[in-house]
């Protein structure tokens, strides 16, 4: 495959911001592409966010379920949040899994990491793998209402084929050599 892009790349032209919110920047891009036509985008600038496959000693993935407004249910999902400003990922993931779970890992291992969406935002996502699990208080923001489990292999299968789990969780299982059967 060749890295060459030349030929498909656009010249930024002008950028309108149209929401600054505490998390999320949306701006409207006007480009010049690459035959000289002009086009708009819209995108979301987005801070990065990590996801963590963290496995109980008898390889029980953990996950948590929260309602997700935007899609107006919840779902369950490994443990995930978004890296704070010059924080690093592996640091988010640390902070992540004990805020969110109460867990701590004493092993870490980075599972790579990518865009989630860059059809419209720069939102990379790190995935991690923590074992060596250690219980503790979960200390969730103030806008976060959790519930924790641990799910073996068939569970697992059976949330993803019905649709319990985000993407993002089925990925990070993937990631993490837990292939599910659905």
């Amino acid at each position: 495959m060749s890295s060459d892009d030349r030929h498909l790349r656009e010249e930024l032209l002008s950028r309108r911001s149209v929401y600054d919110g505490r998390l999320l920047h949306a701006f409207e891009d006007s480009v010049r592409l690459p035959e000289g036509n002009e086009a708009r985008r819209e995108l979301v600038e987005h801070p990065g966010a990590v996801t963590i496959v963290a496995r109980a000693d008898d390889g029980r993935a953990v996950l948590v379920r929260q309602w997700r407004h935007a899609m107006r249910r919840a779902f369950w999902e490994l443990p995930a949040g978004t890296r704070e400003p010059g924080e690093d990922p592996d640091a988010t993931a640390r902070r992540e899994l004990t805020e969110e779970t109460g867990y701590h890992a004493k092993e870490w291992r980075e599972l790579g990491h990518g865009p989630v969406s860059p059809g419209y935002s720069s939102e990379v996502i790190w995935f991690f793998s923590a074992t060596g699990l250690t219980g503790g208080d979960s200390t969730p923001d103030v806008d976060e209402l959790l519930d924790v489990g641990l799910f073996d292999h068939a569970q697992l299968s059976r949330m993803a084929a019905e649709g319990e789990v985000d993407l993002k969780t089925i990925a990070g299982l993937a990631l993490a050599g837990i292939p599910l059967d659905v």
